[in-house]
């Protein structure tokens, strides 16, 4: 494909205060991902214990397993659209996400969506931490019983002093791996991903065997079918469940960006994601379905927790291996999904002050200040408080970045501009005021909804018409802010 940095200028773009080492076009020399590179990266990311736990809350909410799976697969797949769509920018001019977002927000209003994508991954590396510490003391509780929560223990802020260690731990570990660069993470991200899906089949192939079958679950009917509690209802749940499920990679189909930058091709990135993504989610969410099926037989209660099924195991090399593998993978889903965004995000606004190691540190921090075990405390807060609480902001992000590059501008940026603070992506002091006001439409109608959800605002007072919007809030923020930006685009294509 012909080269857009063939006439780039590198050493008059460092001049620039909006560049640096971790923000600069990526070159061709470069660009050695292939095919394989994506679908290996989205196992990789995809086989973790977020996933394994991702239909429980479906199934809590009255789905039957078949039901969450194809909701799960489908929400991946409307997904790979805009993650396939934004990923081209990455490929074609080799820039990450926050540089893609100054041709539609200003070379300083980038910081808007840079910003909010920075904090969701904020959260979302808190959670991968969290669950990376509270395996950790689980399994140290087997061989340790004083350090297992139990009922009675003196807790603080929701969590014991145990798990607060073991968090501070694992949190530890992590910050080693940003301090130390993203290149040590390279080894770990290669053995992750069959080091999870082998863990996940063994933990099928125990469960089926132990139980004679995959358990109740997997014959439990749907709770919306006729005669069952919640008839008819099926619609008015499966529609907000579509858009979490959409919410849990709505992050990486922004800044897919700093990924797809290194792709050789763009048929590389397409059908790496393609093969990666949906079907992952799928398996590793069914995984998940059959062995929490089967536990019910077992142990005569359904357990959710991968990490809660292997404690009841009694031999200490399976607990010490589980305990290694599951840390390893946690720890290279967390730095490939959760710091490498942010990082360049939080370097994006001051570039020559902030590296991407010292954006991956403020994540980090901010990580912990979230208090992530309160946001996995209830599963239906995780789906319709967390998931479609942020989808509500980005999906109106992503609705603009695609009108302006693919319908404005045709896949056509100025390369130069987008690093020349007094270039053509300036627009108003360097914010788009476009931008702004159709990202403003796109999100602000999901407000009373999101209120009422957290409990802000009674339900009973916030017209019904706007808790159904919230239900869809990425949908509904995507094509909003899609429609208006290029309307306003056109008729101020200064602004």
């Amino acid at each position: 494909m012909d080269d857009p940095l063939a006439s780039f200028d590198f050493a008059e773009a460092q001049k620039s205060r909006l560049y640096n080492q971790d923000l600069a076009p990526v070159p061709m020399s470069r660009r050695t991902w292939r095919v394989g590179s994506f679908a290996a990266l989205w196992i990789s990311m995809s086989a973790c214990i977020p996933t394994y736990m991702l239909a429980s809350s479906l199934i809590g909410g009255g789905m039957n397993w078949r039901q969450a799976i194809l909701t799960i697969f489908l929400g991946n797949l409307i997904l790979l659209v805009p993650m396939i769509l934004n990923a081209h920018a990455g490929t074609r001019y080799g820039i990450p996400f926050p540089v893609y977002c100054r041709a539609a927000f200003g070379t300083s209003g980038a910081n808007l969506p840079a910003l909010l994508r920075a904090l969701v991954a904020c959260g979302w590396f808190g959670i991968q931490t969290w669950i990376g510490g509270d395996a950790i003391c689980k399994i140290l509780g087997v061989f340790f019983p004083s350090l297992a929560p139990h009922a009675g223990a003196a807790t603080a802020l929701g969590i014991t002093l145990p798990q607060f260690l073991c968090f501070l731990f694992f949190w530890g570990i992590n910050m080693a791996v940003v301090y130390k660069g993203i290149d040590s993470i390279r080894v770990l991200l290669n053995i992750k991903a069959p080091l999870l899906v082998a863990l996940g089949l063994l933990l099928l192939w125990w469960a089926w065997r132990h139980a004679g079958g995959f358990g109740p679950i997997l014959s439990q009917p749907s709770a919306f079918d006729p005669g069952q509690p919640k008839a008819g209802q099926f619609a008015g749940f499966f529609f907000p469940a579509l858009t979490g499920i959409i919410g849990f990679w709505a992050t990486l189909s922004l800044n897919i960006p700093d990924f797809s930058r290194y792709a050789h091709s763009q048929r590389d990135q397409v059908m790496g994601q393609a093969l990666g993504l949906p079907l992952t989610m799928a398996l590793y969410s069914f995984i998940g379905v059959a062995v929490t099926s089967a536990t019910a037989i077992i142990y005569g209660t359904t357990i959710w927790n991968p990490v809660d099924v292997l404690t009841r195991f009694t031999n200490p090399a399976v607990l010490i291996v589980a305990m290694v593998a599951l840390c390893i993978a946690t720890l290279a889903t967390n730095i490939a999904a959760n710091v490498v965004s942010p990082g360049n995000d939080f370097a994006h606004l001051a570039p020559k002050h902030i590296s991407f190691r010292t954006g991956g540190l403020i994540t980090g921090f901010v990580g912990i200040a979230m208090m992530p075990w309160k946001l996995l405390a209830d599963p239906s807060g995780y789906i319709f408080t967390w998931l479609v609480g942020y989808s509500a902001l980005l999906g109106p992000i992503g609705g603009i970045l695609i009108a302006d590059y693919f319908i404005y501008r045709r896949c056509r940026l100025n390369l130069r501009a987008l690093y020349d603070p007094e270039g053509e992506y300036r627009f108003t002091g360097g914010v788009s005021i476009v931008a702004l006001i159709a990202f403003a439409a796109g999100a602000l109608p999901n407000l009373p909804g999101f209120l009422a959800q957290v409990n802000l605002v009674p339900a009973a007072k916030v017209p019904v018409f706007f808790l159904n919007l919230y239900s869809n809030a990425w949908f509904a923020g995507f094509g909003i802010a899609f429609v208006l930006y290029l309307i306003l685009r056109k008729l101020a294509p200064k602004w």
